[in-house]
Parts: C-alpha cells; sequence; structure tokens
C-alpha cells in the first residue's frame, strides 16, 4: 500500500469544498452561487447516504475481519468526515448569512423569516396556509414518558420535520415534543410574498417552513415556542442478499421501494435547537454520536435550485450558451454516409446532441440496417434516445440493449426504459452480479447486398442522457473504421454472454486488457524519458484513486516524465513540491465529466477517451471502454481542448501537498469552458463563412 496518499473519502471532501468556493467567488453572478450552495448541499446528502452508510456497515464487522480487510479504520475515518464536515458547514452557514442573503438585499431581493412580514404579507401567509399548507400537513407527538407507547411516523430520507417546543409550563416540564413533516415534495419551498406599499419593487420571498412556522399555533391551538428544523439521510445502498441468484434486475426493483427506510446516516439539525430536545430525538430515533451534524434553521439547501427569480432579472445569473451546431454534421442528408467518409467528435454540451438520436432514426430507416445495439447506464426521465430505439423496432429492426439497473438512484428510470423497450420486443439484458456496465457505446451494424459489413460505431465518455448533455463536458467518437466497429461488436457480444472475453485489437477493455495496456502506456514513456527523449502524460479525469496507478505515475515523474493531470473529484495524489507532477481541478458551470488520456508517443502522440476513471471499480469490476483517436486532426482537436483546459487560471485549482484547493494566479485570464465556447462558435461561423 502506498502509506502517503490521503484517503478517499476526505479526497471526495476536498472536491465539495471546491464546489463551496464557487459559492463564495463574488466573481460567479449571485443565482449560480445560490446553485452551488444546492449542488453542494445535494452532494453532501448523497455522500452520507452512500459512502458514510458503507463505513457504518465496516464499522459493524468483526475487529479481526476488519483488520483483514480493511487498510482503514472506519471509526478513525468517520471521525475525520465529521471534523471536515462541521467545519465546512460551519462555512456554508457563513456563506449564506453573510454573503449571499446580504447581496440578495443589494439587489433588493429579500429571503425574509416569518417575524419580518408586515401586516399584508401575514395575511396572505395564513391564507395560503389555511388553503394549500394545511391540508398536507400531520402532527405526531413524541411520547415524553418512553414507557409510553406510542407510534412515531417513519421519517423517510431526505424528509424536513419539524420538532415543535410548546411554550406551556406543562408541556415544558413533561418535556413534551411535536413533530410536524413538512410536506415540501407536495408544495414549493419557497412563497413568493406580496411587496410592500413602501418598497412596491421589492421581490419578497419566504420558505413554506417559516409559513408553517408562523402558523403553528393557531393551527395546533396550543402555544407554541419555535419549530426547530431537522433532517435525516438515510442508507442509500439497495443490499441485495445474493446478486447471483435469480434474475438480479427484478431483486432491484423490489428493493428500490426500501431505500427510503434504511438505517439513519446523518442527523441534521438547527444548531439552536434545546440541548434537551436533541437528546430526546437522538434517543428516540436511535441514532449515533456521528450521525449528528449541526445546521442552520433551515435544511436541504438543494432546494434553492427552484429558488424564484425575479422577472427581467436574468443578469443574475449565466448567460445562456445553447449548444452549437457541429460545422460539419448540421444539415447532413445522411449521418451515416458522413461517418463512412471520415470520424468525427462531437463535444457537449458546447454542441447540439441532436445527433445522436438522428442518427438512430436514420439507422431505422436505412433498408441494410440490420441490428442496433446500445448500453444504457443513465437514462434521461424523457429519452429521446430510447424513443428512436422504439421506432427502430416498429420498422423491423433488431435492438439489443444492456440496461445497467445498479445505476445508483437511476435504477428506477433505467428499468421502466428497458421494460418499455422488452415489451416493442427488443433483446434486454440487465446488471450483471458484482459488475457494472459503465461503458457509453452504440453500435449499427448494416449488411450490404453484396456480403459486405459496415460498423457504424458511438463511443462516448458520458451518458446517453439529452439532460446531462446540457450539463455535463463529454466527448463522443463517430465512427465507421473497421477495426473498432468489430471491436465494439465484440463488447456486445461478451455483453450478451457469447463471448468470456472480448479479445479486442484496438479498444482498451475493463476489466480485461485496460489496467495492463495504461502501464503499459506509461511505461513506453519511463523509457524514452531514460533514453534522454521528451516524455509526457497529458491525462484528463474524475477520479484518480487506483493505488498500482498512482505509483506508475509517480515511477514516471521520477524517470523524468512529464506528468499533467486534470481531476475533477476525488484525487488521492497530492503532488509533492519535489516532484515532477502537476494537477489542477476545474470547477465552473458545467460538470467536467470527460476521461482524456494522452501518452507523448515519440513522433504521434498517443491520444484515447473513454468511459473510465482511473479508479479501483472501474478498472477492475466495470465493464468500460477507452478507445483511441485514429484521425490526425480529431486528435488534434482533442488535444486543442485539453491544451485550453489546461491553460485555465480562472476556475482551475491546484491540487498539490502544499496548495490543496488554491486558485491558480493570476486569476481572470483564461476560462476554459467559456474559451472553449467561443472556440466552437469561432468554427461554426468560419463553416458558414
Amino acid at each position: 500500500m502506498t502509506h502517503d496518499l490521503i484517503k478517499r473519502d476526505t479526497s471526495w471532501l476536498h472536491f465539495n469544498a471546491r464546489v463551496l468556493q464557487e459559492a463564495e467567488d463574488p466573481r460567479v453572478p449571485l443565482y449560480e452561487r445560490i446553485k452551488f450552495l444546492a449542488i453542494y448541499s445535494s452532494n453532501l446528502d448523497e455522500f452520507y447516504r452512500v459512502r458514510v452508510a458503507s463505513l457504518r456497515q465496516f464499522k459493524k464487522l468483526d475487529k479481526a475481519v476488519r483488520k483483514e480487510l480493511l487498510d482503514f479504520k472506519p471509526k478513525e475515518e468517520l471521525k475525520t468526515i465529521r471534523r471536515m464536515v462541521n467545519e465546512q458547514q460551519s462555512q456554508f452557514g457563513a456563506i449564506f448569512r453573510e454573503q449571499i442573503l446580504p447581496d440578495l438585499k443589494k439587489e433588493n431581493i429579500h429571503l425574509i423569516h416569518a417575524d419580518e412580514m408586515n401586516a399584508e404579507q401575514r395575511s396572505f401567509a395564513e391564507h395560503y396556509f389555511d388553503k394549500d399548507v394545511q391540508p398536507h400537513l400531520h402532527l405526531h407527538w413524541l411520547p415524553a414518558d418512553d414507557s409510553t407507547p406510542r407510534k412515531l411516523p417513519f421519517l423517510k430520507s431526505g424528509q424536513l420535520c419539524l420538532a415543535v417546543n410548546l411554550d406551556e409550563p406543562i408541556a415544558r416540564e413533561a418535556g413534551e415534543i411535536a413533530l410536524v413533516p413538512l410536506p415540501t415534495k407536495a408544495l414549493p419551498r419557497f412563497v413568493v410574498l406580496p411587496s410592500p406599499r413602501k418598497d412596491p419593487e421589492g421581490y419578497y420571498v419566504i420558505f413554506v417552513d417559516s409559513i408553517i412556522r408562523a402558523n403553528l399555533s393557531r393551527w395546533m391551538d396550543r402555544k407554541v415556542d419555535f419549530g426547530y428544523s431537522f433532517k435525516l439521510s438515510r442508507d442509500a445502498e439497495l443490499y441485495i442478499q445474493n446478486e447471483f441468484d435469480g434474475e438480479l434486475h427484478r431483486k432491484i426493483e423490489a428493493r428500490l421501494a426500501d431505500r427510503e427506510e434504511g438505517l439513519p446516516t446523518r442527523f441534521l439539525y438547527d444548531r439552536n435547537m434545546p440541548a434537551w430536545m436533541l437528546r430526546r430525538l437522538k434517543k428516540v430515533l436511535k441514532l449515533s454520536k456521528y450521525d449528528m451534524i449541526p445546521g442552520g434553521r433551515y435544511h436541504n439547501f438543494m432546494d434553492f435550485f427552484g429558488f424564484p427569480l425575479p422577472p427581467g432579472r436574468e443578469d443574475l445569473a449565466y448567460p445562456e450558451l445553447p449548444p452549437l451546431p457541429h460545422p460539419r454534421l448540421e444539415d447532413l442528408e445522411s449521418t451515416m454516409s458522413a461517418m463512412e467518409a471520415s470520424d468525427f467528435l462531437l463535444h457537449f454540451p458546447y454542441q447540439k446532441y441532436d445527433y445522436v438520436p438522428e442518427l438512430i432514426r436514420e439507422a431505422a430507416d436505412h433498408p441494410e440496417v440490420t441490428k442496433i445495439s446500445i448500453t444504457l447506464y443513465r437514462v434521461a426521465g424523457k429519452s429521446a434516445v430510447v424513443s428512436e430505439l422504439l421506432n427502430a423496432l416498429k420498422k423491423g429492426k433488431q435492438v439489443d440493449a444492456f440496461v445497467e439497473t445498479k445505476a445508483r438512484f437511476d435504477e428506477a428510470s433505467n428499468l421502466y426504459w428497458g421494460k418499455q423497450l422488452e415489451e416493442a420486443g427488443a433483446f434486454v439484458r440487465y446488471s450483471y452480479p458484482a459488475v457494472k456496465v459503465h461503458t457509453k457505446l452504440l453500435h449499427i451494424l448494416r449488411e450490404k447486398p453484396d456480403g459486405q459489413t459496415v460498423h457504424y460505431a458511438y463511443i462516448g465518455t458520458g451518458n446517453f442522457n439529452e439532460k446531462t448533455a446540457k450539463l455535463y463536458t463529454d466527448h463522443a467518437l463517430l465512427t465507421c473504421r473497421p477495426q473498432l466497429g468489430q471491436d465494439v461488436e465484440h463488447v456486445f457480444q461478451l455483453l450478451r454472454g457469447e463471448l468470456i472475453l472480448p479479445n479486442c485489437k484496438q479498444l482498451l477493455v475493463a476489466p480485461f486488457t485496460m489496467h495492463s495496456r495504461f502501464t503499459e502506456l506509461i511505461d513506453e514513456e519511463i523509457a524514452r524519458a531514460r533514453a534522454g527523449q521528451h516524455a509526457y502524460l497529458f491525462l484528463k479525469m474524475n477520479s484518480l484513486e487506483e493505488e498500482s496507478m498512482i505509483v506508475k505515475i509517480r515511477e514516471a515523474a521520477a524517470a523524468g516524465v512529464q506528468v499533467r493531470m486534470i481531476v475533477r473529484g476525488i484525487c488521492r495524489l497530492l503532488p509533492k513540491p519535489e516532484e515532477n507532477i502537476e494537477i489542477i481541478s476545474i470547477i465552473d458551470r458545467f460538470l467536467e465529466h470527460a476521461r482524456v488520456y494522452i501518452f507523448g508517443g515519440g513522433d504521434v502522440e498517443k491520444v484515447f477517451m473513454g468511459s473510465a476513471d482511473w479508479m479501483e471499480r472501474n478498472l477492475h469490476r466495470r465493464v468500460e471502454v477507452i478507445t483511441p483517436i485514429e484521425d490526425p486532426l480529431l486528435r488534434l482537436e482533442l488535444r486543442r481542448v485539453m491544451d485550453m483546459q489546461w491553460r485555465d487560471n480562472r476556475k482551475a485549482r491546484l491540487i498539490s501537498a502544499e496548495a490543496l484547493n488554491s486558485y491558480r494566479q493570476p486569476a481572470g485570464q483564461f476560462r476554459a469552458q467559456t474559451d472553449l465556447y467561443r472556440y466552437f462558435e469561432r468554427r461554426e461561423e468560419a463553416t458558414e463563412a
């Protein structure tokens, strides 16, 4: 084991701290800063439901078993997480109270508490409460005496709840607590109030929580002191007992309803909650001290994705960057014919995603196309891709789809579309036990009358998902190269159970050849450096976690190989000043999601892209595909994209032992995502000219 690597979960929290930096950055438009608070909150909630839940399960293992299986102590890890999260929560609260709220006021936008409403607003809030809120409310009493048999409401994961403290002597003495779950799924979290006469241009917003608090005494017919907010996050793991026995996708479907009822992993509470009330809730809800996270008056900040924007104030958000046409694919009569002539790269979200469903539609209409195969990992709720696959089935095409039902939090959507395809006549294969299929592949098979076979292949870094294609930066290769097409077909034969090994000639496929081939490519650069030649690695990924790859990177740097890396999220390697390794992380309006691997390669550098990060799970426990870029012009294009990202000194943070999360200096000259949009825009304009 490499002992100087930071823990995976610690590194993830460093990543979420970079998200928090965007909320704090005054150069970011105000409503985008609010969204970054929402992203931070959403990320942290998932972290507790997944990673912290796993650590708690490790804690339950026998001590001897833990020592044998794990290279860390779960209890110590949980302590570190709790300390870091507490620090970040304090920073979060300070950003919201001391920066966001004052900046909103400067724009004459006011997020107010219940006691700040004027008479007209109180009247409006009472009417709104009686008409829209009250029908969804339920009151539950926490028994004052533990021996009192009284059924408590079950609080699902993410459920916001008020713990109501009564301002009555007898109730205080008895320690009575009323629980009021907030109906935030039935109602919007924010309500726009009438503007006061003295400030007709002002925009006034209130939490629905505050409207409920303001009306508790009237609704309960009791004297209320205050309603303190809390939220419970629960373990999101499905815990399939035996993945190898029976149909895994049916087991997953059966377990989905239980996800919201997992064991508690985080109890986020108002830090002003009385100590006696907190102790009582901790005992009744069977929480541990590791679950207890103090916060502000309001929780579920992910609801700030829906914070209302005043009419005409679009200047408070990022300007629109509508996806651009691809300069060589727009208005073509046939994408398939164009692919036969040359390879293409698509770059999302800078360019339109429409070309993907359009390609499937053309294949469905082509008389010589016999089969369309696709992998589906995270499918959009309204999927144009699946709609075109269903259309292909109506046209008599054979459709094979591998649907990954273990894509966490997207299982239900994937199962739904899998059933739709199955019922329409597609051959649908679902998850494999103990392995996820994470690769992003589309294969179109054409049989010409002369017996010649043509393979049309799509190999991407991101999911077949129209929604995320507008938010995530990804690349996709469209190619008709025979060997790449045959390799893609072999991967689908593997997924159908027709092959044990894919035996691909050009594609790197995990968990088979990818790890060893990446190792060979690094070794080639080491050999060049030791021979006195220029050698380099230029790598981009979401996460760097797999230890043997980190060891190999360090070996290369020590041999004189120049190492430059762009790592968005987890990065267990923090280079020391004496190491020949530079790492940056870019956090901006779009989520950096692409994986690109460039090796010096002598006279012609080798360029690869695909679905796999350098993590243990991606290299050893998932089916992943990385493709070489064979077209010299496309290699140059992807290299240009990487160079523009590398020069970023506005949104790039340093990842190193001495300057973790520090912005590059000087700031403000190059901003990769904006520069890339302008680059693709200029290419489109040049084509039109």
